[in-house]
């Protein structure tokens, strides 16, 4: 056998932490323990992502990668000690495109933050002295991507981050200790710099091309997102994933509609802009509750839950509900005569139960009217983080 040629580059081992946090899997790094070039934004550090992912994948399964070939599985974090003060670590999230080579840093991810604030503490990112021998420990983590701040509750055992539990959480299919995240300000000064209702409306007439005008609530609270009711799209909101990420013309549907309520939010400024923001923003169905049946077979019974919730990401209907899009379902329930709290009955309220593809979830939030204007001033939610693997993740040295 001839030997193998020198033109041929050695992988490259970076340290890395494979982590479930909430629904989501992600794979973080330590700012400091990426290649150099690749502690800076720009096309190294996209190129060193998208490897470890395997994307772009033409056949749609990170047979080569660390991803699953879904929304939910295709995401890296960075992490480091804050650059903000009273803050205990910068927290960067990329969505990694499948198909596509595309890293989206638009938006964050409200199920990885819950294993930042765990991974915090496991990298030794957090003052030791912060960190309690038994309790909970209090993360305050900087969502750089958005510049938001989110506290997270972490249990400590013998000053180590307790991952093991009794909490269960719709969409997981093992028990875990539980992590209550609070989200601040999620609202205030967008994204974007926008409000939290960027039209200054609680529901909009949204003209979408080849569909018609739908009622629709537009809200940046957690992640932008475009609310519309089921009924009106001629869904039942019971709906599970095989019944629209089947249907190819349902989800070219699905993202027309998403890009008119991005151009209407002001997010882009043309429709082809789409294609490179398509973390963000979300599209999401309501329906008020019924009756239904969740993926793994467990009935949901309408008295358990206050709505139901449908909602895409990356253009596939998430197998349960992004933690972002959480945050949002939250805020607009909280304030009446969106359709978000008209599904779930109208009227004021702190707190909802929502019934999604894996089950229910429940998120509380704080909404209060400044001079005419909404504010939300917190969400509030519980989710569950563990450490899959570590070690490190290897790359070839030239794919990046």
């Amino acid at each position: 056998m001839a030997p193998l040629s020198s033109t041929h580059a050695p992988q490259v081992r970076i340290p890395a932490t494979y982590i479930r946090g909430g629904t989501s899997k992600g794979v973080f790094f330590r700012l400091s323990d990426l290649p150099e070039r690749c502690q800076v934004p720009g096309p190294a550090r996209d190129a060193l992502f998208l490897r470890v992912i395997g994307s772009p994948d033409p056949y749609s399964a990170h047979m080569d990668g660390m991803g699953g070939a879904t929304s939910s599985t295709s995401k890296c974090v960075i992490l480091s000690k804050s650059s903000q003060p009273d803050h205990d670590v910068d927290y960067l999230y990329g969505q990694i495109a499948i198909d596509k080579a595309f890293v989206d840093w638009s938006g964050n991810c409200g199920n990885l933050s819950t294993a930042a604030g765990a991974f915090a503490i496991h990298a030794g990112l957090v003052d030791p002295v912060r960190i309690p021998d038994n309790g909970t420990c209090v993360v305050r983590i900087w969502q750089a991507n958005i510049g938001k701040t989110i506290v997270a509750h972490v249990p400590v055992t013998n000053r180590q981050v307790q991952e093991t539990g009794a909490f269960e959480l719709d969409g997981v299919t093992f028990p875990a200790a539980e992590i209550v995240l609070e989200f601040l300000d999620p609202s205030e000064d967008g994204e974007d710099g926008g409000a939290l209702f960027p039209t200054g409306n609680l529901i909009d007439e949204l003209e979408v091309p080849g569909i018609g005008t739908l009622k629709a609530t537009l809200i940046s609270a957690g992640i932008p997102t475009v609310f519309v009711n089921a009924e009106d799209i001629g869904y039942e909101g019971t709906e599970l994933r095989e019944q629209i990420n089947g249907d190819p013309e349902a989800l070219a549907r699905f993202e027309q509609i998403r890009i008119a309520g991005a151009l209407r939010m002001g997010l882009i400024k043309t429709a082809e802009e789409a294609a490179t923001r398509q973390h963000t923003p979300k599209i999401a169905f309501v329906a008020p509750a019924k009756d239904y049946r969740t993926a793994s077979g467990k009935e949901v019974k309408d008295d358990e839950i206050d709505l139901l919730v449908r909602a895409l990401s990356m253009g596939k209907l998430h197998h349960a509900m992004m933690g972002t899009c959480a945050v949002a379902i939250g805020a607009a329930a909280a304030i009446p005569g969106t359709l978000v709290n008209l599904a779930a009955g109208g009227g004021e309220r702190e707190a909802v139960r929502f019934g999604h593809p894996s089950g229910t979830l429940r998120v509380g939030a704080e909404a209060r009217q400044i001079e005419g204007q909404w504010t939300v001033t917190k969400a509030v939610m519980s989710r569950s983080a563990r450490i899959l693997m570590e070690g490190w993740v290897r790359v070839p040295g030239d794919a990046f």
